[in-house]
């Protein structure tokens, strides 16, 4: 039985919006920001991205340099710098308080599960008949995280957080999580033993697993473009970062205090839809302006309150990826009105 957390929390009474809102968020596997092209890697890494609007607001500081760790601090109360996994385990996570009250929470997992984050709320693990296409006895793609995702839209007729976890660049095989048209970099090292391959060819398997992650988050935006029964927001942040030789280091792990920058800074990309803008009055050019370079992990659970007007004690303003450009929107409209 986990312990409740927020017991104060309560929806504010907002003006009745034509569609619901549906928040997507994903939680990017090893995902560095060293490698990120939104974040001015030297290989555009992120093509697709960055022809859709998205806005970086990375460097991100995880809470950790592991899975095991940053999952549940992503979607935890507990900030990073107090962060105790065997106390987060005991408590709800944003999830639980969001359905709690009346937003509805999904996970859908093509990677190791939630790590406690989504126990007793509504989860889905991607299996090889969801999209056989994608689909292997090795496991699947992360395009298959896609599946069906406007009938889950359509099913889902009120407010939604849709959470996708993607194996994304989980190491060492990077060559394993991205289809053999997208090596866009070559040589790529096609072996799980990292000593066999040169260090160029790592990277230039890591950056090919970054393109394919790229590739599906523009197609998750095109989907929510096209579908007409929610507004829609994506949130993605990677859990954490990766070692690719520097120092002599390889993969992920370090403890916090020994951690070096490519392991703890992670991007973090919004893209906003236009019915969100239009309701929200937020512009990405604002967010853009107002918040680069300045987060963490411990961004998520507060904006996640945010967008959906969760007021409780709990909620820190400061740590609203959204509230600074509300505020703007607000301050513009009371100038407007007092010119009037």
């Amino acid at each position: 039985v986990r312990e409740p957390i927020a017991p104060d929390a309560r929806r504010a009474q907002a003006a009745a919006a034509a569609r619901p809102l549906v928040a997507v968020v994903v939680v990017g596997e090893t995902v560095r920001w060293a490698n990120w092209g939104l974040g001015g890697y030297q290989r555009q890494t992120t093509p697709g991205l960055a022809a859709r609007g998205a806005v970086e607001l990375g460097p991100a500081l995880a809470c950790g340099t592991s899975t095991e760790i940053s999952v549940p601090c992503l979607f935890s109360d507990l900030d990073r710098a107090h962060f105790d996994l065997a106390a987060a385990r005991r408590r709800e996570s944003a999830l639980h308080l969001l359905e709690r009250v009346g937003v509805h929470t999904v996970w859908r997992d093509n990677q190791t599960g939630c790590k406690g984050v989504c126990d007793g709320l509504a989860s889905e693990r991607i299996a090889a008949g969801d999209d056989p296409a994608l689909c292997s006895d090795a496991g699947c793609l992360d395009g298959a995280l896609l599946h069906d995702l406007e009938g889950l839209l359509a099913s889902t007729p009120r407010d939604l957080v849709l959470v996708l976890h993607p194996i994304g660049n989980h190491g060492p095989a990077y060559f394993r999580r991205y289809p053999t048209t997208f090596e866009h970099y070559r040589p790529a090292c096609g072996s799980n033993e990292l000593g066999d391959c040169t260090r160029d060819s790592i990277v230039n398997a890591y950056d090919n697993a970054v393109r394919y992650t790229d590739q599906v988050l523009s197609d998750l935006i095109d989907r929510l473009q096209r579908q007409r029964s929610h507004d829609a927001v994506l949130l993605y942040v990677s859990d954490h970062g990766e070692s690719l030789g520097e120092r002599g280091l390889w993969l992920h792990g370090v403890p916090n205090f020994l951690a070096p920058e490519v392991q703890t800074r992670v991007p973090f990309t919004l893209w906003l839809g236009e019915g969100f803008q239009a309701r929200s009055g937020i512009e990405p050019r604002c967010l853009a302006e107002r918040l680069a370079g300045t987060l963490s992990h411990d961004n998520l659970f507060h904006s996640l309150l945010g967008l959906f007007e969760v007021q409780t004690r709990l909620y820190q303003p400061s740590l609203d990826l959204f509230r600074a450009c509300r505020s703007a929107v607000a301050d513009s409209g009371h100038v407007a009105a007092r010119q009037a």
